[in-house]
């Protein structure tokens, strides 16, 4: 084994879903979201995919969109990946669950262990889990409940799994992330504090912290997608969104900042680590 945190980041694909129409139409509405400015987010969608293509030379596997899945694109929510093993998640919205179909497709396509939640209590969110490289940590919260995070530790046994309760409508990563192997960044609101306060007491691992003004500049993902030694790269919101934060994002010296926009896609309650699956594996010949 490699030294702690070793397998953070590690990854060569990236695997995301195209925007549809319908998420800039009545559709999205009678779904309850606000309609978005399609074009606008279609952008930002390109901008992301051509950014982990060719700005981190992962291999980018798109799933085409889909009309009736208007959240689709945050198919982060979907899985929870590590190594060769794929939970497929079950969302807490019944009307998410039939994202996770192409994904698992995809998944099982590239060689990847499937593990199904057959728990019809169990909700999870993939959003809602947070791997430091060391453990998981699952945040309980509107999306995820204590089932799901069981379901999260009977599946990943090599690694701790703790709970750290999410108040308000936030999952844990919303509220923070990892900008290293030993560095947590999170938003500076009471939310994102109290869990990484939890965190801090439920860990055996000493992380290092960084406050970010913004608690959705902490929505970001610490990636290395070369060989081991290799460049580190930090995915994070910039282009324009929140501002505020960039500078304090300066002080990872240790990484390449990759900034990337999602203000529109923002309004769907899209996040960085919901509009991309990142794994290490090669897909069979």
């Amino acid at each position: 084994m490699g030294p702690p945190g070793e397998g953070l980041g590690r990854c060569s694909h990236a695997l995301i879903r195209g925007v549809p129409e319908s998420l800039g139409s009545g559709e999205a509405a009678v779904a309850g979201l606000p309609a978005l400015d399609l074009a606008k987010a279609q952008r930002e969608h390109g901008v992301l995919g051509g950014k982990l293509r060719q700005r981190l030379g992962l291999q980018l596997l798109e799933l085409p969109p889909e009309e009736s899945l208007p959240l689709g694109p945050l198919l982060g929510d979907t899985a929870v990946i590590q190594g060769d093993t794929a939970l497929i998640t079950r969302p807490w919205s019944p009307a998410r669950r039939p994202e996770v179909d192409g994904v698992r497709k995809a998944l099982q396509d590239l060689g990847l262990r499937i593990v199904e939640m057959g728990d019809q209590s169990a909700t999870l969110d993939g959003t809602d889990v947070l791997f430091t490289g060391r453990e998981f940590f699952v945040g309980l919260s509107k999306w995820t409940n204590h089932r799901g995070a069981e379901i999260v530790a009977d599946t990943f046994r090599d690694f701790a799994v703790s709970t750290v309760p999410v108040s308000g409508p936030s999952h844990l990563r919303g509220l923070c992330g990892m900008g290293g192997p030993r560095t947590v960044v999170a938003g500076s609101s009471e939310a994102a504090q109290k869990a990484v306060r939890t965190m801090a007491a439920l860990t055996d691992h000493p992380y290092a912290s960084l406050t970010l003004p913004d608690d959705a500049a902490a929505d970001c993902l610490f990636l290395r997608p070369g060989l081991p030694g290799g460049p580190s790269f930090l995915l994070h919101r910039g282009g324009g969104d929140l501002p505020n934060s960039q500078e304090a994002l300066q002080k990872l010296s240790d990484v390449t900042l990759v900034p990337v926009s999602c203000s529109e896609l923002e309004k769907a309650g899209a996040g960085l680590s919901s509009l991309c699956l990142m794994l290490s594996t090669r897909p069979h010949s």
